[in-house]
Formats: structure tokens, sequence, C-alpha cells
């Protein structure tokens, strides 16, 4: 039985859309509205229109173009060159005061290293809109995409209520984060990716594979005594668009974290900044880097003895570990290339995640760490007390700075 006009609601429309928009070219996207207009039948035209934003004169030649084999069956798109200039083009303050209305916390620094959007591409559009610019929120939703943004669900973050200086911390670490770019000083982003078991366990996601030749995996995620598990632990470089991973087959303790930070000063650190005396670091609040653990501050001591750098160290407050940038530009990245494949060794870990890039330029190394890091290791009250750190005055527990001891 045919859906009539009523059966269609406009948002479902509209971000049915918004989902196709990044996998359409132009023509494709014309075809696709005219379809949905003519599956709509009476008004179609119309509520397709008001959910997207596009113009009725647009649908309708969708329409037009469904009912003419030649002209769906042709390749070309359009010349280069053609058609009318971009809305940016014609409107240049366009960007920018979009970029305005989407900065984390100052909301007006589009050069902002930590950028996170809370506001719908309608309320967006209706913002810029009073701002004087001509604009509906489907094109809101196309600038975003060129950004870099992508439309994302809700993730299992926080720890209880937010901490009242959760903000405050943002742009504590944000006003860092650009004053260190800006010297030409490092400043990285790290933790520990989630523990793999290596073997043929399935993965998550699905890869292009022969029709009916699935790959073949173990019903039951039981340990592999012979392989067990690894534990990759990332440095990301924020200014470079960076990543090192050292896949630890051991215990992600703080002893091993600093050791892959140590790992990656040795490798690539020291020789993109050689003439740096200080390096800043971002980290979750807690697990092997986090503010309360002593060992941390312990073994960041013992690196910045051997390198004699200082250490600058930012923690993000409570609840807030996927605001950490290595999440959402190295790990996520690095998911996504291994996905549907399983992790069948080592090596197969190792080969996957140095394949893994970009277009935007990402390049990661990954290197093996065999070595034993046990755990309940103690810092003893002398030893603690003796770590040259200097606590900030704007929450000394989550940001400080470890100078190497004389």
């Amino acid at each position: 039985m045919a859906k009539s006009h009523h059966d269609y609601d406009e948002k479902t429309i509209g971000r049915k859309f918004e989902s196709l928009a990044p996998a359409l070219n132009e023509k494709a996207w014309r075809l696709a509205l005219g379809a949905e207009a003519r599956a709509i039948g009476h008004g179609g035209i119309s509520l397709v229109s008001k959910a997207t934003g596009v113009t009725r004169n647009t649908i309708s030649r969708g329409m037009k173009e469904l009912e003419s084999p030649e002209i769906v069956g042709s390749s070309r798109i359009r010349e280069v060159g053609a058609g009318r200039k971009r809305l940016v083009e014609k409107d240049t303050t366009l960007r920018e005061d979009l970029d305005r209305m989407i900065e984390p916390t100052t909301r007006g620094d589009p050069e902002s290293p930590l950028r996170w959007t809370t506001k719908s591409t309608r309320n967006l559009a209706d913002a810029l809109r009073t701002k004087g610019h001509r604009i509906s929120h489907f094109t809101v939703m196309c600038l975003l995409h060129e950004a870099g943004y992508s439309l994302q669900s809700n993730n299992k973050t926080r720890e209880g209520s937010s901490h009242p200086d959760r903000n405050a911390q943002f742009r504590h670490i944000n006003d860092s984060a650009r004053k260190e770019m800006a010297a030409g000083r490092p400043i990285i982003s790290v933790d520990s990716k989630k523990k793999e078991l290596v073997g043929d366990f399935k993965n998550p996601g699905r890869d292009w594979l022969p029709k009916g030749q699935p790959t073949e995996v173990r019903i039951h995620d039981f340990t592999i005594k012979e392989l067990g598990k690894v534990v990759p632990y990332g440095v990301y470089d924020l200014k470079l668009d960076d990543g090192w991973i050292t896949v630890g087959i051991d215990h992600d303790t703080a002893e091993f974290a600093v050791e892959t930070i140590s790992k990656w000063w040795q490798n690539k650190g020291c020789r993109t900044y050689p003439d740096t005396r200080k390096l800043t670091i971002t980290a979750d609040c807690g697990g092997s880097n986090g503010y309360r653990n002593r060992l941390w501050k312990y073994e960041l001591q013992r690196f910045a003895n051997r390198t004699g750098l200082t250490i600058q160290v930012h923690h993000f407050p409570p609840g807030t570990s996927k605001w950490n940038k290595i999440e959402h530009r190295l790990f996520s990245f690095i998911s996504m290339n291994w996905r549907g494949r399983p992790l069948l060794t080592h090596a197969v870990i190792i080969n996957m995640i140095s394949s893994t890039h970009t277009n935007t330029g990402l390049k990661v190394d990954c290197v093996m760490d065999a070595k034993k890091y046990p755990t309940g290791l103690k810092v003893t009250d002398q030893d603690y007390d003796k770590i040259n750190t200097k606590p900030d005055q704007f929450h000394g527990e989550w940001n400080y700075t470890i100078h190497p001891q004389k």
C-alpha cells in the first residue's frame, strides 16, 4: 500500500538527505531528491524542498531527469567552471561567521585546535541569517562536511555530574595549545587504545570480499594463550597531524605510557623539534596517565632528566576523555583501517596500524614493545617529594610542569 503525503515527516527526510549528501555527486543528489518527491506524490516537491533547503526547480528537474533514460544514462555531470558561483565565493564572510559559531570554547577563534559543535544545522542557519547571510540549513551541513565535521551520535563518556570548571579547563588547554603551536613547540595528545585480542576473532565492521566468501573467525572470544592481547598506546602530534603507536603485550601502566612517549621523542620528536626544550602533553585524567597516578609523574621526571626537556602536562576534566584529540584524530582512523579484518598476529597489527593514513595528511608509525610492565609498582613518599613539579595557579592537580632535576 502506497504511503500518503501525511506519512512522510519533514525531519526524517532532512536527516536522510543529510546522511546521503557526502556520498552523492551533484547529478545523483538531484535524482535522489526527485525520486523522493515522486514517491511522496502530491505535495512531494514542496515537502522535500522544505526539508532539505533545495529549490523546487532543482527537485522538479530531478524528477524530469528520472523520466529520461538518455539523461539518466549520461556520464556527464557539468563542465568544469560551469554553473553559478558558490555561496562562499559570493559571501566572503560566511565561513568566518560559521567558524565563530562552532568554535568549542571562546566561540570566536577559527584557528582553535580544539573544535567541536553543539548546534544543529537548522539553529546554525537561523543564527547566520540574523547576521545577514542568505543560507539554508542544508548549505550549512555541506560547509560543515567540507570543514571536516561529521554528524555523530552521543557517546557514553560522562562519569557522573560534570566538574563546575570543566569548560574553564577546556579554555585553559586551548589557550596553552595555541601558545605552544605559535612558538613552534611540540604539543602531543596521548592515551591508550582499548586492548585487542590477537587471533582469528571477529573484528567489527565490514570489508569487501568475493560474494559468499566471508572471513571465517571463532565463535567465542576466548583469549588464545600463545597470542594473548595487545595494548596500543599512542602519541598524536597536534601540530603535524602525525601519530606514533607502541603496541605492548603486557600491562597498560604509567611506565609503559612514558616509555612510549620516550620512544616517540627518540625516533621523531627530537628530529622534528631539534631546538625545543619544552614538551606539552594533553592526557585523560585517569588510567595509566592519570593526574593522581604517582608513577606517571615519577616516570615523567625520569624522562625529563634523560632528555633535559621541561614537561608541561594538561589533563582533561573527569568524564571528558573523548575530547582528547588522539581519540578522533588517530584511534578512530586505525579502527576504520582494520574494520572487518581479524587481527591474526602481532605482525598483522603492526602493519595495519602503520598503513593507516588520511587524505588530509595523517601518517602513523608503529612499533612493538615486548617488555614486561608489572603492575602494583609503588612510588615512595621520599621519591615522590623529589619530583621537580610546579603546579599551575589554575587547578594545579590538572595542570603542572615537571622540570629536569639538577
